[in-house]
C-alpha cells in the first residue's frame, strides 16, 4: 500500500521523531518511517543513555526534548517502585550513571516516545511505518517526489512535498543523487587544524558500536558460547592502542595518556556503589534507586572503547561488505562479554566474572539475543550533505578560532536553528591505512546554522539527523541526542513552514524578514533556543 503525506520523514531516530513532531505540532500530516522495529534511534535501539550538556536540565535543547526526557522520568515514578529520595529528586537518574544527568532502559524511553506520537496516530495525521527499509528516490530535477521501501517483502512507495532524511546513514541523500561527503575531508579543502593533512580519505570514518547489556549475579554462571572469532579480538592490538583491545587499560580521548579502570572497584560496586570504574559509567538501573528487593543487581550498558569496531565502515561500502562489518561487530561485542566472563582480570584478584547476565530483553522485545546485543548498531557517523553552509572547526573549536586569530566564543550563526553543546569527540577511525585513536578537541557551546539542513542543489529535501553540512571533525560534537533531535525538529518545523507560506527552504533562509519570522516560530510556538547566553557561549568544554 502506497501513502502519501505532507512531509515525510525518512528514518525514525531522534532527528526523526522530533522532525515529525514539530510538523505536526504545526497542523501538518506525517509519514515517518524506519528501518528498524523501534523508533528513537541512539536512544532506544541503539542503547545508548543520553550524552548531554551540563545546563540541559534548564537550558541548552528545545523544550520538546526537555519534555522527552520528563515522560521518561514520569514512566519511573507512576510504575516503578522508587526510594522515597528517588522519587522526590526532580533530577531522577535510574541508572545514576555518570555519562548523564539522566540514564534509563532504552524501553521507557521507547514508551516516552511512543506517548509523545500517540494522539497524532490516534487522529490519523501520522502514519509510523517500522520496518520500512528506503531502497531508491523518485527525482524529477531538483525534487525528490517519492521514496520507495521494502517492507514485508513489499515495494511501498511514499510521496510527500517535501523529504526529510532523519537515516542513520544518509540512505535518502545518496538515494537522491544529492551532493554529499563521506569521511574525513582533507586539511586542503576544509583548512580545519585536525583535519588529515593529504587527500581525503572517504572511508575513514569513526567507528561504530554494537552494545549491549548486562547485570551481574555473583556465584551463577551465565558464560554465553565462545564466539567464533573469539582468539581474533582477544589477540587483536591495534598499532595506536596500549595494547590488546580487550583490555581494562586503554587511553583518555583528550591526552591519549593511558588509563587503567576496571569493571568493578570494589565487591559493592554491582548494588550501587561508586567508583571510577566501567560498571557505573553507562549504567541504566541502580539497585539503589528502587526499594530493597526490587533488583538484585545493577544494570549497565557497555559502550565502550573495548567494542568500538575499527576494522571499516559503514558507509562508502558495498552492501556485503557492509553486512560483513556489521556481523564483525556484533562478533566484536560478544567477545568481549566471553572475555569478561572467563579471562578477565578480577577487582578482588581472580580471573573472570561468570556472573555477568546479559540483559538483551531490556533492549528489544522478545527473542532477546543471548549476549544482551541491542537492536541496531550505535552509529557515529553518517553520509553528509554538501550544504549552503559547512560547519568547520574554527566555527567552534577552541584551538582553531584561537589560532585563527578569531575572538572567544563559537560563531554566532544569523540563521541559527537551535543550540548544542558537545566536545569535538571522534572515536578511533575505521580508515583503512590509516588508523587513528582518538581525535577530542575541546570546542565552545554552539549554534544550529540553518543552512548546514539545506543541501546545495536539491529544493525540497532537508536533512534533519547527524547528516547535516558538518565535516568529519566537527561532526564529532554535532551528532549526540539533545543535538540530534534539535536539528530534526528544526527540519519539521521548516518543511511545515514552507508548506504554509509557499516559499521554498533556501528562501526562507536568504530573506532576513523571512528567516526572523520561522526563527520566531520556532521559539515562539515549538519553545526552541537559538542562542547561548553569552557567559555560556564563551566557555571551553
Amino acid at each position: 500500500m502506497d501513502h502519501e503525506a505532507e512531509v515525510l520523514v525518512v528514518g525514525g531516530g531522534l532527528g526523526g521523531v522530533a522532525a515529525a513532531l514539530a510538523a505536526l505540532r504545526l497542523g501538518r500530516t506525517v509519514v515517518l518511517t524506519e528501518e528498524s522495529p523501534w523508533l528513537g534511534g541512539q536512544l532506544t535501539s541503539q542503547a545508548v543513555p543520553p550524552d548531554e550538556n551540563a545546563w540541559v536540565e534548564t537550558f541548552g535543547a528545545p523544550a520538546s526534548y526537555r519534555r522527552l526526557r520528563t515522560e521518561i522520568r514520569e514512566l519511573y515514578r507512576r510504575h516503578y517502585p522508587l526510594t522515597e529520595s528517588a522519587r522526590a529528586s526532580a533530577a531522577l537518574s535510574p541508572g545514576d550513571g555518570r555519562v548523564s544527568p539522566l540514564c534509563h532502559e532504552p524501553k521507557v524511553a521507547l514508551a516516552a516516545i511512543g506517548a509523545m506520537l500517540a494522539p497524532y496516530r490516534a487522529n490519523r495525521r501520522l502514519t509510523v511505518l517500522t520496518g520500512a527499509r528506503p531502497t531508491a528516490a523518485e527525482v524529477d530535477g531538483d525534487t525528490v517526489t517519492a521514496v520507495r521501501f521494502e517492507r514485508d517483502g513489499d515495494d511501498v512507495a511514499v510521496r510527500a512535498p517535501y523529504v526529510l532524511d532523519a537515516t542513520e546513514l544518509g540512505d535518502v541523500v545518496e538515494l537522491s543523487g544529492a551532493e554529499s561527503v563521506i569521511g574525513a575531508e582533507s586539511r586542503e579543502r576544509t583548512g580545519e587544524l585536525h583535519a588529515l593533512p593529504g587527500p581525503a580519505q572517504p572511508l575513514d570514518q569513526q567507528s561504530f558500536t554494537w552494545c549491549f547489556a548486562m547485570d551481574y549475579r555473583e556465584g551463577e554462571d551465565w558464560t554465553i558460547d565462545r564466539p567464533d572469532d573469539y582468539e581474533f579480538w582477544r589477540d587483536l592490538a591495534p598499532a595506536y592502542w596500549p595494547g590488546p583491545l580487550l583490555s581494562w587499560t586503554d587511553v583518555r580521548p583528550d591526552s591519549l595518556a593511558v588509563r587503567t579502570h576496571p569493571l568493578f572497584t570494589d565487591a559493592e560496586t554491582p548494588t550501587g556503589g561508586h567508583g571510577i570504574d566501567r560498571w557505573t559509567f553507562r549504567r541504566i538501573l541502580s539497585a539503589r534507586t528502587f526499594t530493597p528487593g526490587f533488583l538484585a543487581s545493577d544494570v549497565t550498558l557497555v559502550n565502550w572503547p573495548q567494542n568500538d569496531y575499527v576494522l571499516g565502515p559503514l558507509v562508502g561500502v558495498d552492501p556485503a561488505e557492509r553486512q560483513r562489518h556489521l556481523g564483525a561487530a556484533r562478533q566484536l561485542s560478544r567477545s568481549l562479554l566471553f572475555w569478561m566472563q572467563t579471562e578477565a582480570p578480577r577487582h578482588d584478584g581472580g580471573t573472570g566474572y561468570p556472573g555477568l547476565r546479559p540483559r538483551g530483553d531490556l533492549l528489544r522485545d522478545g527473542g532477546a539475543d543471548d549476549a544482551g546485543l541491542a537492536l541496531r548498531p550505535y552509529v557515529r557517523e553518517s553520509r553528509r550533505i554538501a550544504g549552503e553552509l559547512t560547519v568547520v572547526e574554527e566555527h567552534i573549536g577552541v584551538e582553531a578560532r584561537r589560532a585563527a586569530g578569531l575572538p572567544a566564543g563559537s560563531e554566532v550563526f544569523p540563521d541559527s536553528v537551535g543550540i548544542g553543546c558537545y566536545r569535538i569527540d571522534l572515536h578511533p577511525s575505521t580508515g583503512a591505512g590509516h588508523p587513528r585513536s582518538y581525535v577530542d578537541i575541546a570546542c565552545h557551546p554552539f549554534q544550529v546554522p540553518l543552512g548546514a539542513l539545506l543541501p546545495v542543489r536539491m529544493d525540497n529535501l532537508i536533512a534533519a539527523a547527524k547528516n547535516i553540512a558538518t565535516t568529519h571533525i566537527t561532526n564529532g560534537g554535532y551528532r549526540l541526542h539533545p543535538v540530534e533531535w534539535t536539528i530534526g525538529e528544526a527540519a519539521g518545523a521548516l518543511a511545515a513552514y514552507a508548506l504554509t507560506t509557499g516559499l521554498p527552504p533556501r528562501a526562507v533562509r536568504a530573506k532576513s524578514d523571512v528567516l526572523a519570522e520561522f526563527q520566531r516560530l520556532l521559539t515562539g510556538v515549538l519553545g526552541a533556543e537559538l542562542a547561548w547566553p553569552e557567559r555560556i557561549r564563551t566557555r571551553t568544554v
